[in-house]
């Protein structure tokens, strides 16, 4: 537990509650990703009407891609930096949503560790639960299959680099290191979607797919800094430049 509780250090996205939540607020991940359930109707109607969102499309995938970022972060970033596999199986899993856009905690049953490396942490985050949420929205939606892989290698990618951000940090090059490990292998074909790299200091990820973020009211026509609608160099350029950037 003190392992689990010490990564909140890096960066807020790390802080997990450790114990089965109380209250209405909290869903169960395992529920979310049942077929047409009312937990997933629930995440989506607070991210379209926090967001402004013009399609179900593009409220899908700017879902997915906040997700994505929060929940597996801390079972990422424990692995990248002890090689342990944290229990996070949807059943072992609760998120609390903000009041508008995003995701205010996430639970978990106990910090306890699976048996098993990287196949297991693919397991646990992926194979058993953020492609079955890709799919689940993919049917809901018809948001297409690789912008929704896609949202999930860029929220994935943010458990690396999100570590290298605030005042403590994990090394770049470590970290870096660590992603590509993760990324080679990833179910999802998530290593074709977009690449982590240095810049100014820190990690940054580069998409190769669009969230449509910007179609949404509060985008004000803006694209997020990983966009890969802005040329990778003037990406890179914004990035060296520590200019204000949206992420995940």
């Amino acid at each position: 537990m003190t392992a689990v509780a010490a990564l909140s250090r890096y960066a807020p996205r790390y802080a997990l509650r450790i114990g089965v939540p109380s209250g209405s607020e909290w869903l169960r991940v395992d529920q979310v990703l049942e077929p047409d359930s009312p937990e997933l109707t629930e995440l989506l109607k607070r991210d379209h009407d926090a967001s402004g969102h013009t399609s179900a499309h593009a409220n899908a995938l700017s879902l997915i891609s906040f997700y994505a970022g929060r929940v597996p972060a801390t079972a990422l970033l424990l692995w990248a930096t002890e090689g342990r596999v944290l229990d996070i199986r949807p059943e072992n899993l609760w998120v609390r949503p903000h009041d508008g856009h995003g995701l205010a905690e996430v639970a978990i049953r106990s910090a306890r560790f699976l048996p098993g490396g990287l196949h297991t942490l693919y397991d646990v985050v992926l194979t058993q639960h953020l492609l079955p949420l890709a799919a689940e929205l993919h049917r809901r939606t018809r948001a297409g299959l690789r912008q929704l892989h896609g949202g999930v290698a860029a929220g994935c990618a943010m458990g690396f680099c999100a570590a290298t951000r605030e005042e403590e940090t994990i090394s770049p090059g470590f970290l870096l290191e660590r992603w590509q490990t993760f990324v080679a292998q990833a179910p999802g074909g998530l290593a074709r979607l977009g690449d982590v790299t240095e810049a100014a200091g820190k990690l940054v990820y580069l998409r190769n797919t669009c969230c449509l973020y910007y179609t949404s009211e509060n985008g004000s026509n803006s694209l997020c800094g990983s966009c890969c609608l802005t040329p990778r160099e003037d990406r890179l350029a914004a990035y060296e430049a520590g200019r204000p950037i949206l992420t995940v």
